[in-house]
């Protein structure tokens, strides 16, 4: 027997001593690896030409799932004179491989091409759009949804995503809200980290990652006015404190590339802007990747006043822009601006050095056709486990806003009418930013629902009105493939047959909102309510005295005030992807307890937009509990609450929070603080709570938000079930960027909140001290 323990401390011994040699030898291997990157870059750019050189730098656009309204021309024929780096909005290994035949069999040098597209969320496999991901608060799970998207276009060709979009927006007049994870920088760093080890995964040259793309740096989710495209203006104190932290969070990550933003910043354009680009990203941040523009951005320079395109391109070049997408300004200019000394060398160098430092770590060298398999495609894309995780993201992502008198969930009983204009439109179910959805095999609400009920419940349905009235705004809503017919009979003449449906069922589901492409890109809005048309529907639906569901499709905060009003049960369910269907029908009735929470405060009115949790307060703050005051910051006509708050959910059971405590009344720099508080499931269901922590700083050197999120977990209990929560508070958590950008934390008071939402917390006091 001793002899047994000797020999098993010596293993134990040994085996330690390998791991700490494998640390040990971790900075070894990786300066290694990039000593040999160096080398093979530096000899295959010692034979370059400088239009090869700038060939790389150019991104060209297939014409298969466009973006934007320009389409690259003769696009064979500048792959073999190596003027092309890379390609996106191609699919399928075929076209890519045939692609990628050209580049390195019939260039002069043979350099593959880099092929990308917008798999924003998900690839064939739909998840839902960012802003409903963002409501489930699992990091965990966000995470698998991009490392399934990267699996599946990987499969089929290609290796680099432009996301994730980590543009923090609290205007939800501006449509690319749904693109991203919301109000909150916290959420939002969290979620882009997730994001980005998804997509990229532990080593970027396998065949099943795809490079990330950081978008769109920056500000981007500030525009003026919700339009997009429109400029920003904002402090330096607010970018680097609510703004920036979300893209250095995807940074730190490891994100291999990132995108600029079409809006200027302290008047200089992004794609511009060298203080941007070079002093913050690099200099300050360390990335080593490369930046790309976003589509025909240095084109647009010239709009916004830069110079023609000879200048604006020289321009881009010199502020840290490395590829210029679909324009062509880089490879129709550059070599002008060398000739004439805009440009330097160097310059062209540079850029090129680190798009073929790119294609290196994707193992494009070493096997440009690594992502070209027929048969991995065929086995990955869309299979049973990726469908089933899409469900359950869904399932996850929606947001019970309302539930009187629990209507919900439903018994698998009965006849149930589906009534709505998004109630049997299978094109609109992927939501916004789907550019690779098969559009013609996503089942509708009204097909999935009857898949995943079988014979239990009988659905009758009917359409009940149009999206929209004005027939010129509908087409414009609903672009892209996910057209909804019109009914142009009288709408009484409608909205009574819908009603005559309604009459044979025990339950109405009303199913209403936005269209899919009522938000994203391009698809801001100045009324964020329902439309006026689908309101009259819902209004006579619950005059029929039968209880009523109003299942919401949005891509963003809608102003609810009525329908919260008079809508007994309401369940936002976003644009939940290629499951949805199944998804909702799992919700409605009760397979799935709800769990999501608001990643975007609802505002009861668009006047009071923007509108977010962590503002500030003025010198003269309305008092709590009132409405309006005289010489108070306030409205005449609505009060300053939001409807519903950041981190609002509501589920089928109910949670009760004991009183919070702390480990300490003080905090060292050094130290550290626990938070505590037991969660209990008081209901009759299981179901998934979001414990939220949030930190005020009650006095410091500058003017510090009302609360902050800093800290969440979502927990499991069963019926009766009760679990601590604990929080572990540092320093760390209470820095910021004070007024001449230095990151500190404090000395002084603070507040900390914990509870379910942003608004109902319970709150108590600490001190940190040197």
């Amino acid at each position: 027997m001793a002899t047994m323990k000797i020999l098993y401390s010596q293993q134990f011994r040994f085996c330690i001593g390998l791991i700490y040699l494998s640390l040990a030898m971790k900075p070894v291997c990786a300066q290694q690896a990039h000593n040999d990157m160096d080398r093979f870059v530096s000899e295959l750019m010692s034979r370059m030409t400088i239009e090869e050189k700038i060939g790389q730098l150019n991104l060209v656009t297939a014409g298969e799932a466009v973006t934007g309204s320009v389409v690259s021309t003769d696009v064979e024929s500048k792959i073999k004179e190596g003027k092309i780096g890379g390609i996106f909005s191609m699919s399928t290994p075929q076209r890519i491989r045939a692609a990628q035949e050209l580049a390195v069999n019939h260039s002069r040098l043979k350099i593959p091409i880099i092929f990308g597209m917008d798999v924003i969320h998900g690839y064939k496999t739909m998840f839902p759009i960012p802003l409903g991901l963002a409501a489930s608060w699992d990091m965990e799970l966000i995470q698998e949804t991009a490392r399934i998207a990267a699996m599946e276009a990987s499969a089929d060709g290609l290796n680099w995503t432009f996301s994730p979009m980590v543009d923090i927006s609290r205007d939800a007049r501006w449509g690319r809200i749904s693109e991203g994870s919301g109000e909150d920088t916290y959420l939002g760093s969290r979620i882009a980290e997730a994001m980005v080890r998804g997509y990229q995964g532990d080593d970027l040259a396998a065949h099943n990652t795809l490079m990330a793309c950081v978008k769109h740096f920056a500000l981007y989710g500030a525009a003026e006015a919700g339009r997009d495209y429109n400029t920003t203006d904002m402090s330096l104190h607010r970018m680097y404190n609510e703004y920036l932290p979300p893209y250095k969070a995807a940074i730190d990550a490891g994100a291999g590339s990132v995108m600029t933003a079409f809006n200027d910043i302290n008047g200089v354009p992004a794609t511009a802007n060298k203080w941007l680009m070079t002093d913050v990203l690099r200099n300050q941040w360390g990335f080593t990747g490369f930046v790309v523009t976003d589509y025909t951005a240095v084109n647009e320079l010239i709009d916004h006043g830069l110079g023609d395109l000879q200048e604006v391109s020289a321009r881009s070049l010199k502020a840290g822009v490395e590829m210029d997408m679909v324009g062509e300004g880089f490879l129709t200019t550059l070599k002008r601006s060398v000739e004439e000394g805009k440009v330097s060398v160097a310059d062209i160098d540079r850029a090129c050095r680190l798009v073929l430092e790119a294609k290196y770590k994707l193992g494009l060298f070493e096997d440009p056709f690594r992502y070209c398999d027929d048969s991995r495609a065929r086995e990955v894309i869309l299979n049973s486990a990726h469908l089933a995780k899409a469900r359950e993201a869904a399932g996850k992502s929606f947001v019970l806003l309302k539930n009187d008198r629990q209507v919900l969930p439903l018994k698998k009983q009965g006849t149930v009418a589906l009534i709505g204009p998004l109630a049997n439109t299978g094109t609109n179910m992927p939501g916004t930013w789907s550019v690779s959805a098969d559009l013609e095999n996503t089942p509708s609400l009204l097909e999935g629902m009857r898949d995943a009920l079988g014979n239990q419940v009988k659905i009758v349905h009917h359409h009940g009105s149009n999206l929209l009235e004005d027939a010129a705004y509908q087409e414009r809503a609903t672009m892209f493939g996910r057209t909804i017919p019109r009914d142009e009979r009288p709408e009484q003449e409608v909205i009574a047959e819908a009603l005559a449906v309604a009459g044979q069922a025990d339950v109405i589901i009303a199913a209403l909102g936005e269209s899919s492409e009522m938000s994203g890109e391009s698809s801001s809005r100045t009324d964020i309510g329902i439309p006026t048309v689908q309101q009259r529907l819902l209004a006579k639906l619950l005059e029929t005295g039968k209880p009523v569901v109003l299942v919401l499709f949005t891509g963003r905060p809608l102003t609810l005030t009525w329908e919260n009003e008079h809508v007994p049960a309401i369940l936002n369910v976003w644009f939940g992807g290629t499951e949805t269907g199944k998804a909702v029908a799992d919700v409605l009735f009760g397979d799935v307890n709800p769990s999501g929470k608001l990643p975007a405060t609802f505002p009861q009115h668009v006047g009071q937009v923007p509108l977010y949790y962590s503002h500030k307060n003025t010198g003269r703050p309305l008092a709590d509990g009132q409405w309006f005051q005289k010489f108070r910051s306030n409205y005449l006509d609505v009060s300053n609450d939001p409807l519903y708050p950041f981190g609002y959910g509501l589920s089928y059971t109910t949670f009760t929070y004991d009183q919070m405590e702390l480990s300490a009344e003080q905090l060292h720099q050094a130290g550290s603080l626990q938070v505590r508080v037991t969660v209990k499931n008081t209901g009759k269901y299981a179901g998934e709570e979001v414990v939220q922590l949030y930190i005020r700083d009650l006095v410091g050197s500058v003017t510090r938000p009302v609360k902050e999120l800093k800290g969440f977990r979502k927990i499991r209990l069963e019926p009766g079930e009760s679990q601590q929560v604990v929080f572990d508070i540092t320093a760390e958590d209470l820095k910021f960027y004070d007024a001449e950008l230095n990151y500190v934390a404090e000395p002084g008071e603070f507040s900390v909140f914990v509870g379910p939402n942003s608004r109902d917390v319970q709150e108590k006091k600490f001190i940190l001290v040197d």
